[in-house]
């Protein structure tokens, strides 16, 4: 019984297109030839055709050149936005099959790669994106290590990889050849995808990396075009981007939440060491949620007061001041001060007036002061320094005022270091040291500094604030340059906006360290685009292999995915089967000699349509046949070997971590798990856990049985 999506599809049958008179025939034959005459589509003609007759700057030249195929014909030209074209998003069938669509239009020599240009109208940049096509068969490494990283080793190998590479920008005005692209690892943009669908981001370098025309963002939006058009099924990326040793996955996760490639559609794959999705993101939440003055970094509690009082934010937790510090390294400064909310523990830092009045507000104490001061003086000597300065107002004064200069030459016989000496004498003014209140007031008469001590109750009230009038005087050079006050409160620049962006992550990683790690072992980031089945004029199925029972006795990994077959509305069942079997035939090694006998999951003869067997577009089809070579040695990415791993830490698959094999059993374990470091060799002979405990549980059974007995 058909359904009802099949009944509405088989619709469209009934209402055939009108005739075209024959002045349209004519018409549409007279396009056709000319058509096959253009190496353009006619949908993208006039647009290729005017980016290519458009002069390039001449900086470009070479790049123009080194971009044509050596036949003399231009190459395909793309603007930078469009790329690969209106044809290419048009695209319907298996990526297979749309990938030689592709590079049929780029055009090349036999032996040499693709090319085509793409180029930016406001810059007049001519970038060249090359095309390799390299075959599991002739290649020197068939099996794809990173598919084995990403968790599908599973995959059967396929017969083909094609390479979409932006080659670095010294490298334009060169000829490409293959086997040199390939061997290179300072692309621009290098993006592996195989036969089947399933491709990896290999390298991907913005402005930073050796990137002159393009930013990673616009290199990224070039190859999620591509994937996108080409129908790619689904591609993984390594995600080991840092920035002045900053690892940018650590940092924008607990920033924002997520990382850079969740902006394209990326999600987390898996995570190595046996980390879970629920693990890295309870991970992330207690870095964000850590309050910034649990932060045991005095530059860190310094910078937090300045950018509070800067943004007028709190930024109490971790995840608001990265934000902060993160859109801090993109403003610029204002062309006036702005307007500062004084705060009562930072008084002394502002900078004065020559007349003005000042508030008495509630007393610090001096330990509390010193862990907002930058200095190059430890806290121990910076408090040494105000006690002694204290038992020398208490033992000259006597209860009356003493002047600065007096306060500095009673304290230098104990303080042997003068730039100590006046900066605690810079500093100290209203702070409590010990039992006492440091106070200073000028003198209006003699137009001096004088120092006086009050008693300190710890529990008594502070005396309401009072307006004094202060008026500043006019010291000495000396006194000068010991009480000019720098404006502390000043715009960040870009530079020191990153350098306390530094400082917030290294002291965030020391507070919460396995937090930190646990996000940092997230780097396995993969997008899917599904089955793509929004057509009604198609059908797409995917198809799997049903092994018979004495093969599947030899398959040691899990089924992989199937392969996605299309076929027209109207195709038949044994259309389907003839589609099914050449599309195992074109992409795997594996089945290159299959042959398919019968389908599983629709029902009716050879010559019946396909809706009418049962079956849904999406829907997974069984294949049974005979023929695949079960004797090769490419028939898993991973290998024909499947590897035991029962490690410490849950993980029971490859995960790319680095791993040693028990000598005992041959079960693989993470090297950070047993305690061998990353830089240390493996030892000539490793024992895991259980063979190591059972070794020596029957240690003194085998000295029983090893010992010789002694001849009497």
């Amino acid at each position: 019984m058909p359904s009802t999506r099949a009944l509405r599809r088989l619709d469209l049958r009934r209402s055939p297109p009108p005739r075209p008179s024959p002045q349209e025939t004519a018409a549409a034959a007279a396009a056709k030839k000319k058509e096959e005459a253009s190496p353009w589509p006619p949908s993208s003609s006039s647009t290729s055709s005017s980016s290519s007759s458009a002069p390039a700057p001449a900086k470009h030249s070479a790049a123009l050149s080194a971009a044509a195929p050596r036949g003399g014909s231009a190459a395909r030209v793309y603007p930078l936005r469009d790329f690969p074209g209106l044809d290419a998003a048009a695209l319907g069938g298996a990526f297979r099959d749309n990938v030689r669509w592709l590079l049929k239009q780029w055009g090349s020599e036999s032996g040499s790669p693709w090319r085509a240009l793409l180029t930016d109208k406001r810059t007049g940049a001519a970038v060249p994106i090359v095309a390799v096509e390299e075959l599991a068969a002739a290649s020197p490494a068939p099996l794809c290590d990173l598919c084995r990283c990403a968790g599908w080793s599973h995959h059967w190998v396929s017969k083909r990889k094609y390479h979409f590479i932006i080659p670095a920008a010294v490298d334009w005005d060169q000829p490409f050849w293959a086997d040199a692209l390939l061997g290179r690892c300072d692309h621009l943009l290098h993006g592996l995808i195989h036969s089947n669908g399933f491709g990896h981001l290999v390298t991907l370098r913005g402005f930073g990396g050796g990137s002159t025309f393009l930013s990673g963002c616009q290199i990224m939006d070039i190859w999620d075009q591509l994937c996108t058009a080409l129908r790619v099924r689904a591609v993984s990326v390594v995600d080991l981007t840092n920035k002045h040793s900053v690892e940018l996955r650590l940092l924008l996760g607990v920033a924002n939440g997520d990382t850079w490639f969740t902006r394209w559609g990326y999600c987390l794959a898996k995570g190595c060491f046996s980390v879970s999705t629920s693990t890295y993101a309870a991970a992330l939440e207690a870095l964000a949620t850590l309050p910034v003055d649990c932060l045991r970094s005095r530059h860190v509690r310094r910078v937090v007061t300045i950018y509070r009082r800067l943004s007028n934010k709190p930024l109490a937790t971790v995840r608001e001041f990265l934000r902060c510090l993160l859109d801090w390294k993109h403003r610029e400064a204002p062309l006036s001060p702005p307007s500062v909310k004084t705060s009562p523990r930072l008084t002394f830092l502002l900078p004065k007036s020559s007349v003005a009045k000042r508030v008495r507000q509630p007393c610090q104490r001096f330990e509390d002061v010193v862990d907002l001061l930058e200095c190059r003086w430890s806290k121990k000597r910076l408090l040494n320094a105000a006690e002694v300065v204290v038992d020398k107002l208490r033992e000259h004064a006597n209860g009356t005022k003493i002047s600065r200069q007096a306060v500095r030459d009673a304290a230098r016989g104990a303080i042997g270091d003068t730039g100590l000496l006046d900066f605690v004498i810079k500093s100290i003014t209203d702070t409590v040291v010990g039992n006492h209140i440091v106070r200073r007031v000028p003198d209006p008469e003699k137009r001096v500094l004088h120092f006086s001590l009050e008693e300190y109750a710890e529990h008594e009230h502070e005396p309401e604030p009072q307006l004094e009038p202060e008026l500043e005087p006019e010291p000495d050079a000396v006194e000068l340059e010991a009480e000019r006050t720098p404006p502390v409160v000043r715009w960040p620049s870009t530079l020191e906006a990153e350098r306390d962006l530094r400082a917030v992550y290294r002291a965030m990683v020391e507070a919460c360290s396995e937090a930190a790690q646990a996000v940092l072992d997230c780097k396995h980031w993969v997008k899917w685009w599904g089955l793509g089945d929004e057509s009604d004029d198609q059908l797409r199925f995917l198809v799997e292999w049903r092994p018979q029972p004495w093969e599947a006795t030899e398959l040691t990994r899990p089924m992989p995915p199937g392969d996605i077959v299309v076929v027209p509305l109207h195709a038949s069942i044994g259309e389907l089967l003839v589609e099914a079997e050449h599309a195992l035939q074109d992409t795997y090694c594996f089945f290159e000699g299959f042959r398919v006998e019968s389908l599983d999951g629709i029902a009716g003869e050879k010559w019946d349509p396909v809706m009418l067997g049962g079956a849904e577009s999406g829907d997974t089809i069984g294949v049974h046949g005979h023929g695949a070579d079960m004797e090769t040695g490419l028939r898993c990415q991973g290998g024909a070997d499947a590897w035991d791993v029962q490690c410490v830490c849950g993980a029971q698959d490859d995960d790319g971590e680095r791993m040693v094999a028990c000598d005992a059993c041959n079960v693989w374990h993470h090297t950070r798990c047993v305690g061998i470091a990353d830089g240390a060799p493996v030892p000539p002979l490793f024992l895991c856990i259980s063979c190591g405990g059972a070794l020596m549980a029957a240690g003194p059974i085998l000295d029983e049985a090893l010992t010789v007995p002694e001849v009497k």
